[in-house]
């Protein structure tokens, strides 16, 4: 650390009002990293992650690498470079290998409620594949601390060409539509696929259970129905897609993050296996299970629909599905089930011939907007799909058993119904899977559902007397394409590779430019990247990389997220080309596999590269850590010698950083890096977040921990940290023992860098900063315009933000910098009822401010940059803030 001294007087204690802290940490216990015994010589516990970079393949079984605290050593791990491998399924079937067995874990949740453990798994299905031909397993990826993910099939068997003959006809659906349609051998012998997933929550037990009691009973009864079902079907379910949150009673995965809010982002492993499958199933159906919501809830959603999807196609099977399911609930008179009265909106216990249909009985606050959750992200794979909430909730201690029981009995019965509609279907629901594919082939414009011509839509009537056009799908503008440009048209050369190999790894279709070409009056350099919407999942291509829309007006209450665009939040240009019924962009060649190399210009002596994408903090960080003398340039450059040539080259391969020769002046003229140690106080975001940008030394506190030990003379977590992160609060008294301690620590070179009211609060009772922080409405988040007006963020400025919600400063002070400022909200949602001097104010209020006294420095973000981890633009910002502030 290099040491600066400045005198103590310069920081002025102010009182602190926040609310206390709220120590970050994950929520798997530590007890989850270190139970079990060995298995095949490795802990069948470890974290199953991979340093964030490039190339580096995911769900590798790890052995326990977790800190003192049970935290896992490491972050996610990205996606595979060029969108890695697919998923292999079995050449015939059945498929029946040997499974790995567990040990038990002896705290295992599922002892309190009766449910099947994970380490029961693996048995039961050998049990099953030794009395069955019908069943069959694989495993298709790992969970967080290792445990495996489960894939069985049930089917009839199949030989190595029926097989092949099966998995050429998938493709043929997908990619040549058309021809499927005509294809009447298809028609008749295709085995349409149906999908049963569940336990994505940890905490939501029963779906598992269920699936096994599904499967046990397809795989041996023996009547005529069901060898028909499995003549004409693969029955595929994922039983626990959260093994870690089952075992531990969480309804995250050990990573601290939902897994039903990732499909986009991708941090979990979770969440990839579960796109991973998706692709390799392609299923006609798509069920998953959850719980609780006191009776059972069936999809499809309520207003605001997504705008991506085809509704035409897909409410006539979802709504027919959920009224079938509750015809078929209601007949079964489950003992201890709940049912819902539609006149009151009450739940009760007598059977009152209703569930919970929220299309039908709920008018907002239960929608399928956002793509990030399991059943809506399988819509755009063609599937017909439902999210199933399961009525009682296990967690009463005397009453845990017998509502999983109910829950069990209620989930296998809505299985059964499910899988009995697909199958007396599975023809309409075919031909309308290879319809969508069509659309997105062909370039088709889209036509949103009206009055006009909802009566065409072929099916049953009374969906359509619920559907609001006004505010349940808006028209859609398809653009023919999206362009990544190359060269200096990119704000990010990093994050672009970025989110093209997370096109690629969602199986969206990428292409390059093989010539410069000239799209409406500007030049796109040979190599930019195009994705062409004319491609099968239009749909997922245009939800990934379209602003989205503003739905504030449409809507008294949304679910979750409203705006999520990784085009608008990952910190790459993209820009948003014609119509779609216009001619192709220029000459391209479809981008494959391979990572993107980085370079080193031969001969340099001094080299430099731009650091304005995470993978470009990565390789900052890395340069550091390895000791290497590197100088951060006045635009936003980071700078080697020629003692850190042979590092940077090393580099360069393993984050696709390409360096340019640069001046021994340029090189001297800047300031020498640090290898930084930070502490942080927050959430799993804010750790993980800042695990991702490559600070590596982190040391997690609070208030607590530092009031203590500032009063009992015990390690605080600042002795050795350069940047204090804020990611909640810290609300230490002033006067205090751990305020004078942070007062002191702040003297010795220290700094505050964080996101939200309680970092400005932190800063402000030291006197960094000085203003009023003001938070909009907690359920408001969206993308939002922002501009740079100051130092710090100006050299690789972004245009957008992600807020949920915004926090925005005022009545700044003198020494006050305002960093970023408000523009409108781009997409999402923010009433402006409910925030008359909020959404319709903020419009050029700061939105990020730094303060420098006498040295020490603060940065505060009102910007949300590490939701989720998922906007990447915002975590470049917090990475060049916190080095800034250690200067």
């Amino acid at each position: 650390m290099l040491v600066r001294t400045r005198p103590l007087a310069v920081l002025t204690g102010v009182a602190l009002t926040s609310v206390a802290l709220v120590a970050g940490s994950l929520t798997a216990p530590a007890a989850a990293q270190s139970s079990g015994a060995l298995v095949e010589g490795r802990a069948a516990t470890g974290v199953a992650t991979a340093v964030l970079g490039r190339g580096i393949e995911a769900n590798v079984l790890a052995g326990p690498t977790a800190d003192d605290e049970g935290r896992p050593a490491e972050p996610p791990a990205p996606l595979p470079a060029r969108g890695g491998d697919p998923l292999r399924m079995p050449a015939s079937y059945p498929h029946q290998p040997e499974l790995r067995v567990f040990p038990q874990d002896a705290a295992d949740a599922t002892e309190l409620n009766g449910t099947v453990s994970h380490a029961d798994l693996a048995p039961h299905l050998t049990r099953l594949m030794e009395r069955s031909d019908r069943v069959s397993t694989q495993v298709v990826g790992s969970s967080t601390e290792g445990r495996d993910l489960y894939l069985v099939t049930v089917t009839a068997p199949e030989r190595r060409s029926e097989t092949a003959r099966q998995t050429a006809w998938r493709e043929e659906i997908r990619e040549r539509p058309d021809e499927a349609l005509r294809d009447h051998e298809l028609r008749a012998d295709y085995k349409t696929p149906i999908w049963i997933t569940a336990n994505i929550h940890g905490d939501e037990w029963e779906g598992t259970d269920a699936a096994l009691r599904v499967v046990e009973r397809l795989a041996t009864a023996d009547d005529t129905a069901t060898r028909n079902m499995l003549e004409h079907h693969r029955l595929v379910f994922s039983l626990t897609l959260n093994p870690d949150g089952r075992t531990h009673a969480t309804r995250s995965t050990s990573l601290g993050l939902d897994a039903n809010r990732d499909m986009v982002t991708l941090a979990t492993p979770e969440a990839r296996s579960y796109v991973r499958t998706a692709q390799a199933v392609q299923p006609l159906f798509a069920g998953d299970f959850h719980g609780y919501t006191d009776v059972l809830q069936v999809e499809p959603a309520g207003p605001p629909h997504g705008e991506n999807y085809e509704y035409d196609l897909f409410l006539p099977h979802a709504y027919a599905i959920a009224r079938q399911v509750e015809d078929d609930v209601v007949a079964a008179e489950i003992e201890g089930n709940t049912y819902y009265d539609r006149d009151t909106g009450e739940v009760v216990a007598r059977n009152t011939g209703s569930v919970k249909i929220p299309y039908r009985d709920t008018p907002s606050g239960w929608d399928d907007y956002p793509p990030v959750f399991t059943a809506q992200y399988a819509l755009f794979h063609g599937a017909v799909a439902s999210t199933v909430e399961l009525p009682l909730d296990p967690a009463g201690s005397t009453t845990a058993r017998a509502d999983a029981t109910v829950n069990t009995q209620v989930a296998a019965t809505v299985m059964r119904s499910m899988i009995d509609y697909v199958h007396t279907s599975s023809d309409s629901m075919l031909a309308d899977q290879a319809e969508m594919f069509r659309r997105g082939l062909a370039g088709a414009p889209k036509a949103a559902l009206t009055t006009e011509n909802i009566g065409a839509v072929p099916g049953p009537d009374e969906w359509k007397q619920l559907w609001d056009e006004a505010d349940d799908q808006g028209a859609v503008r398809l653009p023919r394409a999206y362009v990544i440009p190359a060269g200096s048209g990119q704000r990010s050369a990093s994050d672009a590779e970025d989110l093209v190999d997370a096109l690629l790894f969602h199986g969206v279709e990428v292409e390059r430019l093989a010539a410069s070409t000239r799209v409406a009056g500007t030049t796109y350099p040979a190599g930019s990247y195009v994705v062409d919407l004319h491609q099968p999942l239009r749909g997922l291509a245009n939800t990934l990389l379209a602003l989205g829309s503003d739905v504030s007006d449409d809507v008294p209450a949304m679910y979750d997220v409203s705006a999520w665009s990784p085009a608008y939040l990952w910190g790459a240009t993209v820009d948003r080309v014609g119509v779609t019924t216009d001619g192709p962009v220029g000459r391209t060649a479809p981008v494959r596999r391979g990572a993107p190399r980085g370079s080193v210009p031969d001969g340099a002596r001094y080299a430099a590269f731009d650091v304005a994408g995470v993978e470009d903090h990565r390789a900052l960080n890395d340069l550091l850590g390895q000791g290497v003398t590197v100088r951060l340039t006045a635009d936003g450059r980071a700078a080697v010698g020629p003692r850190g040539l042979r590092a940077a080259r090393d580099v360069a391969d393993r984050y696709g950083i390409s360096f340019v020769t640069v001046s021994r002046a340029e090189y001297a003229a800047g300031e020498v890096g640090e290898d930084l140690t930070v502490a942080y106080a927050g959430n799993q975001d804010d750790r993980l977040s800042l695990l991702a940008l490559g600070f590596d030394d982190l040391v997690p506190v609070s208030a607590a921990r530092i009031e203590a030990g500032a009063a009992n003379g015990t390690p605080t977590g600042l002795e050795d940290a350069d940047v204090l992160w804020v990611g909640s609060s810290l609300d230490l008294r002033l006067g205090s023992a751990g305020h004078a301690h942070v007062l002191a620590w702040l003297h010795d070179d220290g700094a505050i860098v964080g996101r939200g009211a309680g970092a400005f609060a932190a800063a402000e009772s030291y006197g960094l900063v000085s203003g009023t922080a003001l938070t909009g409405d907690p359920a408001s988040n969206g993308i939002i315009a922002t501009s740079t007006p100051g130092e710090v963020l100006d050299d690789h400025a972004q245009d957008h933000g992600f807020v949920y919600p915004a926090v925005w400063f005022t009545d700044l002070g003198e020494e006050t910098a305002t960093e970023l400022t408000y523009g409108s909200l781009r997409a999402g949602y923010w009433p402006l009822t409910r925030e008359p001097d909020g959404r319709s104010s903020v419009i050029g209020q700061a939105a990020a401010v730094s303060g420098t006294v006498g040295g020490a420095r603060a940065f505060v973000f009102g910007t949300s940059v590490f939701f989720r981890t998922h906007p990447r633009g915002g975590l470049s910002q917090a990475a060049t803030a916190i080095h800034w502030a250690a200067r």
